[in-house]
């Protein structure tokens, strides 16, 4: 009876988003469904990792851009606490890099909000039973991320400041560095992204979610 009882005990999932309307909306879709249970909201990062300490859910619905701390860094602190815990990314954003950071911080799934409620539930099930859920077009920009040169942290640093309008010399005033050591870091940050001028490389990089202008 305990082993029956065990099997139809819904999914207790908790919901992790900054607008009130999406995770109340979210949270109708999944208890209509009657092997799902919201059994718990938070609105923001920090709120959900200490809305999961607290539930210990067997699957969370994580935002990714969340205020406090964001969804990348949430999913980071539910897996350090529990290394076996179920996150779903839900998000609006599929940069290249967003995918990989969520996918390197222990998510087990990666779904768009614009996706319907059939595919939401059958990825909620797959995470749940173990398995990962990506959709293939999720999946080609992880590979295309994947084998990408990846920038140095001192290169990300110098491509945000490109990307607020600093000039070499004002990079070099800020990072401690000469204006030469800045060209060359430049020109090895083109190279690696593909492109020819500064103007590209930010417009690619927000793209690929690699820098956020402010």
């Amino acid at each position: 009876m305990a082993e029956k009882a065990k099997k139809s005990r819904p999914i207790r999932i908790l919901v992790a988003d900054d607008h009130p309307m999406v995770r109340e909306g979210l949270s109708a879709v999944l208890n209509h469904d009657p092997g799902m249970e919201v059994t718990g909201q938070a609105v923001d990062g920090r709120d959900a990792v200490e809305a999961f300490r607290r539930l210990r859910p067997d699957v969370t619905l994580m935002d990714l851009r969340m205020p406090e701390i964001d969804g990348v860094d949430a999913v980071t602190l539910i897996r350090k606490e529990d290394p076996a815990a179920r996150v779903v990314i839900l998000t609006t954003f599929d940069a290249d890099e967003d995918v990989y950071r969520a996918i390197q911080a222990g998510a087990r799934g990666y779904l768009l909000k614009e996706a319907g409620r059939r595919e939401l539930l059958e990825a909620i099930r797959a995470v749940h039973s173990g398995k990962t859920w990506i959709p293939p077009g999720i999946a080609a920009k992880l590979a295309d991320r994947l084998n990408a040169s990846p920038l140095t942290p001192r290169e990300t640093e110098i491509l945000r400041l490109i990307g607020s309008g600093r000039s070499n010399k004002e990079i070099a005033a800020v990072t401690s560095t000469t204006e030469g050591t800045v060209k060359i870091h430049v020109t090895h940050i083109l190279r690696k992204l593909g492109v020819k001028d500064r103007t590209q490389a930010t417009t690619l990089a927000v793209k690929k979610g690699l820098i956020r202008l402010e």
